[in-house]
């Protein structure tokens, strides 16, 4: 992080805690059960410890995340998933978790029933902070960018009525783990994040000791998504990329994020 060393633990907690502390009330909104957990576990830990309210909306049920549908029919892994999401969020502390329930896969094309859901939610719980994905859907999935448009798109018609956070990857985190992601598949398209630079967040967790071993045990609880790749990458590789969680500023986002091939999705384009 621009030469700076990384904090000690304790000082690192305290940094956390004070950084979360300063975000009130969450809604934190995604597309797939897990994604909230790999994305915000920390901060959403964090925040339920310092007794702030933290609801978790998710659009999907997660029911085509495999790829063996053979094993795992939709109405099994649907349900699954669903178990394995509250087992994580109950280790986050977390016990206000939504689900839309519209189709895995398929968010594109439900934009008007997707933004009003946020709508609601945001009139109904009325948080300080939002988290949600950024631009890129983090992987380009075309959940994760729909749910993008979806709050972004609410945020606006609202009169932006609470702080919005959009997940980001620093530029060191990609040098680190970029070749582990190509490894694995994580994108879903030919374009790659660019990532933002430290100086750049508006809120950058490091986790490590108690905190650190909660989020990997909530990830661990979702067995479906977590198991494989933790056989390939191992304990180690995997709490090592699990560690940071970094958020930017809707309203200092570039109007269009620029990838590495030169591809641009604008804030506010309609990617089907």
């Amino acid at each position: 992080m621009h030469g700076h060393p990384p904090p000690a633990p304790d000082d690192a907690a305290a940094h956390n805690s004070g950084a979360v502390g300063r975000l009130g009330s969450i809604l934190s909104i995604w597309a797939h059960p897990d994604d909230e957990t790999y994305i915000a576990g920390g901060l959403m830990a964090t925040a339920r410890d310092r007794g702030q309210r933290v609801v978790c909306a998710t659009a999907t049920a997660g029911e085509r995340g495999t790829s063996d549908p053979d094993t795992w029919p939709p109405a099994r892994l649907g349900r699954i998933r669903r178990w394995e999401a509250t087992a994580a969020l109950a280790v986050l502390g977390v016990s206000e978790h939504h689900v839309l329930g519209l189709p895995d896969g398929g968010l594109a094309d439900h934009r008007a029933q997707g933004v009003a859901w946020v709508e609601q939610l945001l009139r109904d719980v009325a948080p300080d902070t939002i988290l949600t994905f950024g631009s890129d859907g983090a992987t380009f999935h075309p959940d994760h960018v729909a749910v993008h448009h979806w709050v972004t798109d609410a945020w606006e018609r609202l009169g932006r009525p609470s702080r919005l956070l959009y997940a980001a990857a620093t530029s060191e985190h990609l040098s680190g783990f970029g070749e582990a992601y190509e490894q694995v598949g994580v994108y879903m398209t030919d374009q790659r994040p660019m990532g933002v630079a430290s100086d750049d967040l508006a809120l950058h967790l490091q986790l490590d000791g108690p905190l650190l071993d909660r989020k990997l045990t909530a990830l661990r609880a979702i067995a479906t998504q977590t198991s494989d790749l933790l056989d390939v990458v191992g304990l180690d590789a995997y709490t090592a990329q699990i560690a940071e969680e970094a958020f930017i500023e809707a309203g200092a986002e570039q109007a269009s994020s620029r990838t590495s091939n030169g591809v641009e999705i604008t804030a506010g384009q309609d990617v089907r």
